[in-house]
């Protein structure tokens, strides 16, 4: 069986997917997000090397309670395809189980997303930071084209998909790049739900402890004014928006 590295283990959340879930933080992510929350899971070997086991544990003390509640495991970070066997492996021990199945990813990591990974997964919570590719890369300091073309794959499969945006006032709000981002989800039917998170300062602490360059100390969260404008950006495009 294969060992992995992670971050952490959240039981009880009830904001990354149906549900109450039990979120498995991996440790290692190919992004640098100037608004990251998770600063801490970058770097791969900086988590607990653990096993399957263990994290099998973790979830047995969960899992009809997770079930009860129409919830289930979602695996997050970091970035959970730097670990694809260690994922597939959970994944599987998953559905075994019978437990509802998430990915929260970047999408950036293409090469590493496989049938088997696509066939354990129920649902894709997909984080599109910008659908200007000069933004994103901005933003992230990877390209966008990954994760567009990871998005076209689910669609092709047909599996479900949660898109989630970060507003950040000055750097993701432009609203013509928010409706060109609408008009493209919309043409793929697999998209449940667009999810707008708007911008929070809870992460700045974890940067300053890590003394990395936080570059959005200044900046404040969106106003409701600007929040509205966007959401209705996504709803004139007949999507389900969730705030």
């Amino acid at each position: 069986m294969t060992n992995g590295y992670v971050h952490s283990i959240e039981n009880g959340v009830m904001v990354d997917g149906p549900g109450i879930r039990t979120v498995i933080f991996f440790s290692g992510c190919p992004l640098r997000c100037q608004y990251c929350h998770n600063p801490d899971t970058w770097i791969m070997k900086n988590g607990k090397k653990t096993t399957i086991s263990q994290v099998l544990e973790q979830i047995n003390k969960t899992s009809n309670f997770i079930k009860n509640s129409k919830g289930g495991i979602t695996i997050s970070g970091g970035e959970p395809l730097m670990q694809p066997k260690f994922l597939l492996e959970i994944l599987k021990e998953c559905k075994k189980l019978n437990i509802h199945t998430a990915i929260d990813t970047s999408g950036y990591l293409i090469k590493n997303l496989n049938k088997e990974i696509i066939k354990n997964t129920d649902l894709f919570l997909v984080d599109l930071k910008s659908y200007n590719s000069k933004t994103y890369k901005k933003i992230t300091n990877i390209e966008l084209k990954p994760t567009l073309e990871f998005l076209n794959i689910l669609h092709k499969n047909q599996k479900p998909v949660h898109i989630r945006f970060v507003l950040v006032p000055n750097l993701t709000d432009n609203l013509l790049d928010i409706e060109n981002m609408a008009k493209f989800l919309k043409t793929m039917t697999n998209i449940e739900l667009v999810e707008i998170l708007p911008f929070h300062k809870m992460g700045e602490f974890k940067w300053k402890e890590l003394k990395l360059d936080y570059k959005l100390y200044k900046k404040q969260p969106p106003t409701k004014d600007l929040i509205k404008k966007v959401k209705e950006i996504f709803e004139k495009q007949e999507m389900k928006v969730k705030v």
